[in-house]
């Protein structure tokens, strides 16, 4: 486990468990919100997020937690080792969703760019929860039943098997 990809749909607690697997791991973190977005919430011009996407699928270590854009998707998907799917139950993703914007009204999110948008931020991932529920799901669930023959492929289904992936990776690494 050397290059990981986190995906899953908005509200889905990939940040939280990337955030835990590079804890336990120790291999480089990048949320793609602070590659994709300026502090208060701007869009870094595409091309810039393109070459600064590249740059870190060219290291050695990452583990990387977002989506970014299609064709930078699907080029993390084949460059990692690790992939990592967040397929929760579509009311845990709106659920969460508003957790993090109640949270947020007092402090910003955790791998957020600063001076994020909170209300503009969370309606947007209201609408991209439908949106990838309908759209990518289908594919994110293709995607991991093809890579199972050739990478690490983690089918994340509640917050209990997240926490027992997490277990498992620090078992594992504890014993290296």
């Amino acid at each position: 486990m050397k290059r990981v990809a986190v995906f899953g749909n908005a509200g889905g607690g990939k940040s939280t468990l990337a955030r835990r697997l590079a804890e336990v791991t120790r291999l480089p973190l990048y949320p793609l919100d602070t590659i994709q977005y300026q502090a208060g919430g701007g869009r870094v011009p595409h091309d810039d997020y393109l070459k600064a996407h590249a740059d870190i699928l060219r290291r050695e270590a990452w583990i990387i937690d977002g989506f970014g854009c299609m064709t930078s998707a699907w080029e993390r998907f084949s460059r990692a080792d690790t992939l990592i799917y967040m397929d929760l139950p579509l009311a845990t993703h709106f659920w969460w969703v508003s957790k993090r914007l109640i949270k947020g009204l007092f402090e910003t999110p955790e791998g957020w760019p600063d001076d994020s948008p909170m209300w503009s931020s969370t309606l947007n991932s209201y609408r991209v929860i439908w949106l990838c529920h309908r759209r990518l799901t289908p594919q994110y669930r293709r995607l991991i039943v093809e890579a199972e023959a050739s990478k690490r492929v983690h089918h994340v289904r509640s917050p209990a098997e997240a926490k027992e992936l997490l277990e498992a990776v620090a078992r594992e690494h504890a014993g290296e």
